[in-house]
């Protein structure tokens, strides 16, 4: 897509954005309409009875597990939500009216779940039952780069779509993209594009960084997206170290950061990693110390509700990047936290957000499309543009199926009001400013391509 496309396209999705009301949902009646036959074949798992089975495919156990269980809250709840359960929730708010409370194309909507272990092998045997036992005809979850990258190849292979969850890494859109696969969350590179420029402002241009990062594909980009965007504004990399995802305790990574001459440590760490490396970072006073004439600062490029939680009063004034808030004033942001904190008794997390857009993107490309062929659904995911959902207008770009909206720059708050009220917005980086080519040497360059459709049959 061209710079004038996507000016013409953002447009256009403001334009659609403007007309958004909130339109009462049917009563839940659930049917298989005779005139949708050719729906029911030629292609995988297939529904062909009153329902439809999707396939949740969680971190129930591992670092990423508080992530997890907070995925599948909202998929229970877009589940209650697309069969007329409930008060609709961002069904209310998005732009598409496709949706209209009696499940998908007709099907009560089922599902299963399985525990990915935040480990690529057991994420892709839990997925391949859900797949041949099940029928599951979409998979959808994970916290892991490493996992969605390794699904989403799956489902490729056997012809089912897979909307991701929590995946951060540029790999998953980028030279791993494949044709049956849709991200909604942002990458490692917006994160880097948002942030440098924050760093900057906050930190000076003359910064000698240390990176501690996660030994999977998820923080190498991570850092290469960091690390590229922060030399860019002047910064100097110092070193990189990579560090275990099974490593709980970081005091033998830490020590060496102050012999180094750096004066800020980059955590390419998420979840239980970076609640552990903060918490050691700051045990070794790593934030009272003064180095070249500068206040030792640390970042944490990828931010959760749940990792502030979990580090407490560590994250005070820490900046980072997060996908989406619950503090956000837009009606659907508004709309979901209301519906999950009903639900829950507390306000959703980032990962719980990405999950169930996912799930309603998903049921209203299918409703668009008439069928849950995923060739089908593909077309009509393609340059999708909506509003309603968060972060403001957005597009499901055609080229990577990579999802484009504001970024968020957030920090830690001094004086948080509540224990769920940690980080802070300070920065709203618009879907311009970090934009790419689809062909960006962080995303494969030009060899990385979608391939075709896979339907199965």
């Amino acid at each position: 897509m061209t710079g004038s496309n996507k000016t013409i396209g953002r447009r256009g999705l403001l334009k659609g954005g403007a007309a958004l009301g909130a339109a009462g949902l049917a009563a839940p009646t659930f049917f298989t309409h005779s005139a949708r036959a050719e729906m029911h074949s030629g292609y995988l798992n297939a529904p062909t009875g009153k329902s439809v089975t999707l396939g949740f495919n969680v971190p129930q156990s591992g670092p990423y597990a508080d992530e997890g269980a907070d995925e599948l809250r909202a998929y229970k709840l877009a589940v209650e939500h697309l069969n007329g359960g409930g008060d609709g929730g961002m069904m209310n708010t998005f732009s598409s009216k496709a949706l209209t409370g009696n499940g998908i194309l007709g099907k009560k909507v089922e599902y299963v779940t399985g525990d990915t272990q935040t480990k690529s092998d057991a994420a892709r045997a839990s997925a391949k039952s859900m797949i041949e036992k099940d029928g599951a005809v979409m998979i959808t979850g994970g916290s892991s780069s490493g996992v969605a990258v390794a699904v989403q190849a799956l489902c490729q292979e056997t012809g089912i779509m897979f909307m991701a969850g929590l995946t951060h890494s540029n790999d998953t859109t980028g030279k791993d993209r494949k044709a049956n696969g849709f991200r909604h969350f942002f990458n490692s590179y917006m994160s880097g594009a948002a942030l440098a420029p924050v760093l900057a402002n906050a930190y000076g241009k003359d910064r000698k960084a240390y990176h501690l990062t996660a030994d999977y594909n998820w923080g190498y980009t991570t850092e290469e997206a960091v690390t590229q965007a922060t030399e860019g504004m002047g910064w100097e990399t110092v070193n990189t170290v990579k560090t275990p995802l099974t490593q709980t305790d970081f005091s033998s990574y830490i020590a060496p950061v102050l012999q180094s001459g750096a004066d800020v440590l980059v955590l390419n760490h998420y979840g239980g990693n970076m609640v552990n490396s903060l918490t050691n970072a700051v045990q070794f006073g790593l934030r009272d110390k003064q180095v070249n004439g500068k206040n030792f600062e640390i970042v944490v490029p990828l931010y959760s509700r749940l990792m502030a939680k979990g580090a407490g009063a560590n994250v005070k004034g820490i900046f980072g990047s997060t996908n989406w808030h619950w503090s956000l004033q837009d009606e659907g942001s508004k709309a979901f936290v209301k519906s999950f904190g009903t639900k829950y008794g507390f306000p959703p997390s980032q990962a719980a957000h990405t999950t169930y857009v996912q799930t309603l993107l998903y049921a209203d490309a299918c409703e668009r499309a008439g069928t849950f062929n995923p060739c089908g659904v593909v077309e009509a995911l393609e340059g999708f543009f909506f509003s309603g959902l968060g972060n403001g207008p957005t597009i499901y770009r055609k080229e990577d199926h990579q999802c484009f909206k504001d970024v968020l720059v957030v920090k830690g708050k001094e004086n948080p009001e509540s224990e769920f009220d940690l980080l802070e917005v300070v920065e709203v980086t618009p879907m311009s400013k970090v934009w790419y080519s689809p062909d960006h040497p962080q995303m494969g360059g030009a060899d990385a391509t979608l391939g075709t459709c896979n339907t199965g049959a």
